[in-house]
């Protein structure tokens, strides 16, 4: 995909995709997005320790990059991202979220730089696996207690946003695992509940009145 780097409000750097007429992020702050919505949301309800967390969609990696910045100190995760569209080095090597978020080590560049379809430690006790595939093909591997659900949005990729992915998913994670994603749409939230996520409305970040975490139950 042909993507243009955009300057968002809050200083952070997203992706502007012009055959999708999307972007990778809020336009009100890419940094305040993700930390609210996946961080805040998501990670810091879940202290165990190992954590398997699956990511629908690496895109540019923010998501991965503030997991390891902002879990609880000594807590091993197991971070798997799936990806269809692999963003190329000339891309992300531009991209400002370690300086912006004052991180001096090269977590950014090594998540993008590794390998594909391979565990690898990143920052200490921070394994991450990405795997280049469609959701819709993707057979897991494992079991995860935390989902990362950030693909394009509902009407730009309707596809991603169906029962059967939702099933798929649900069938991965552990007892007790949280979904989290920006959208708060109602068909999102029905599809979520009919394949057996108890469903809350949440808060969202600036620019976006509600999100959706899900639970499997434990």
């Amino acid at each position: 995909m042909k993507v243009k780097p955009i300057e968002t409000a809050d200083g952070s750097h997203s992706l502007y995709v012009e055959s999708l007429d999307e972007h990778y992020h809020s336009t009100k702050g890419a940094v305040q997005e993700s930390r609210h919505v996946f961080i805040e949301a998501g990670l810091k309800q879940k202290r165990q320790r190992p954590l398997k967390i699956l990511e629908i969609g690496l895109g540019t990696g923010l998501n991965a990059l503030l997991s390891i910045i902002e879990r609880s100190k000594g807590q091993e995760i197991f971070y798997t991202a799936l990806e269809k569209y692999p963003l190329p080095p000339e891309i992300t090597d531009k991209l400002n979220y370690s300086r912006l978020l004052n991180v001096n080590e090269p977590w950014f560049s090594q998540i993008h730089h590794a390998v594909w379809a391979a565990s690898q430690e990143i920052a200490p006790a921070f394994y991450v696996k990405k795997i280049e595939t469609d959701l819709r093909n993707w057979e897991p591997e494992d079991t995860y207690d935390l989902v990362y659900f950030d693909a394009f949005g509902p009407d730009k990729q309707p596809e991603m946003w169906s029962v059967p992915i939702y099933q798929t998913v649900y069938d991965a994670m552990n007892p007790g695992g949280l979904l989290l994603t920006y959208t708060a749409k109602g068909a999102v939230r029905r599809g979520l509940e009919q394949v057996g996520f108890e469903v809350e409305r949440l808060q969202g970040p600036p620019g976006k009145n509600h999100m959706t975490r899900a639970r499997k139950e434990a």
